[in-house]
């Protein structure tokens, strides 16, 4: 397996020094991360498409890009991949053509299930789409054994709309999945946030999928801006830096959720996943080095059970929250990741609105908010 990293300057694909280079020019997949004004300009698939005839082609809209140990803003970084041993199978639908994001879920698993999937990436829009429920529709077509990782668009801190595009001019309400295949190529994963909880534990008392409406039997608009403070006016934004700790009721594992919108008529607030009805949570705030911590220990965990412990290409993705919280630090959790590999790894990614990953240890893949996600991809070449 290789990879190559390109950035998109000035309306040209220009590669990046850190790379491995692509020795035969012909990569079977090209990921592209970027800002949603640059990346939505026809041009910008245009020019991916006339350098990579032969590849599929994904992009995803984002709130900041990672390439190599920098992350930029209104930029794009694209990252060729190409397998020795190893197909990859492409789908995209639009969420509109769904009743709900768990049929999409279905509706896609079952496209790219084969008796040699070996891995499942999935890019899906981050406004429109219920994580979650995209996740458990997957979950509840493919194999418990088979790794599903990946993210949620993004488009800085506007919250407006999130483009996603495969082998096309990206679009709002889209969502792709990339299917690998083969023996030979070996997935690592981690999964960390690294956020203190602060006041007493609360049930969630009314809530229908990804909305809240109450806590403790009192409005949870309410009891969010009296928590957030002097942050209240600058909802829904300023939610990222209090995120919500939930533990479900079925499960002793932590999940973190944070705001998509607000509903002042209603009185609610809607997330990237699901907030079950009889769940405990509790509000969360940042600690700037235990989130730096966090991202390398994400790293770790990923080639924890590896034999190889640097990879060949390594995809961070983190979320839009954590980026706004380290500000002139963010380069600092990168940083930190890189350091758990050798200099041979290439790293690319994107901050998101959202994580797809397994917890660290075995288990099926989640949504997950505020946390620094990593794969690994390595290919045998026994």
């Amino acid at each position: 397996m290789k990879a190559k990293l390109y950035q998109y300057l000035e309306n040209k694909i220009v590669p990046h020094l850190k790379t491995k280079g692509v020795i035969s020019n012909k990569p079977q997949l090209i990921l592209a991360f970027g800002d949603k004004k640059a990346i939505s300009q026809p041009d910008f698939y245009g020019h991916l498409r006339s350098s990579f005839p032969d590849a599929e082609i994904a992009i995803c809209s984002t709130a900041g890009e990672i390439m190599d140990k920098e992350v930029t803003d209104e930029s794009a970084v694209i990252t060729a991949l190409e397998f020795d041993h190893t197909r990859i199978q492409t789908v995209s639908v639009g969420i509109k053509d769904f009743y709900n994001s768990f049929d999409a879920g279905v509706t896609l698993s079952k496209t790219i299930w084969k008796e040699d999937l070996c891995y499942v990436m999935v890019l899906s829009d981050g406004l429109l789409v219920n994580g979650s429920e995209l996740i458990a529709g997957i979950n509840s077509v493919l194999p418990a054994n088979i790794p599903v990782t990946g993210g949620l668009a993004a488009d800085g801190i506007e919250f407006h709309s999130t483009a996603i595009g495969l082998n096309d001019v990206p679009m709002s309400g889209s969502i792709v999945v990339i299917g690998f295949y083969g023996k030979k190529l070996q997935i690592g994963h981690g999964s960390m946030g690294g956020w203190e909880m602060f006041g007493l534990a609360k049930k969630v008392t009314k809530s229908h999928e990804n909305v809240l409406y109450e806590i403790d039997n009192n409005n949870a608009l309410a009891l969010w801006k009296e928590y957030l403070g002097i942050y209240a006016d600058d909802l829904p934004w300023s939610a990222l830096l209090f995120p919500l700790a939930i533990i479900m009721p079925d499960s002793s594992e932590l999940l973190v959720r944070t705001i998509l919108s607000i509903d002042e008529e209603n009185q609610s607030l809607t997330f990237a996943g699901d907030i079950p009805q009889g769940a405990q949570v509790k509000f969360m705030k940042a600690n700037f080095d235990k989130l730096i911590d966090a991202a390398s220990q994400a790293a770790a965990f990923s080639i924890e059970h590896k034999a190889k412990q640097s990879p060949d290409y390594c995809l961070l993705i983190s979320c839009v929250g954590r980026k706004m919280i380290l500000k002139n630090r963010v380069d600092e959790e990168v940083e930190a990741v890189a350091d758990i590999f050798d200099d041979t790894t290439v790293i690319s990614g994107f901050y998101s609105n959202g994580e797809l990953s397994p917890f660290n240890k075995e288990g099926r893949c989640q949504l997950h908010n505020q946390t620094m996600t990593i794969t690994t991809f390595y290919e045998d070449t026994i």
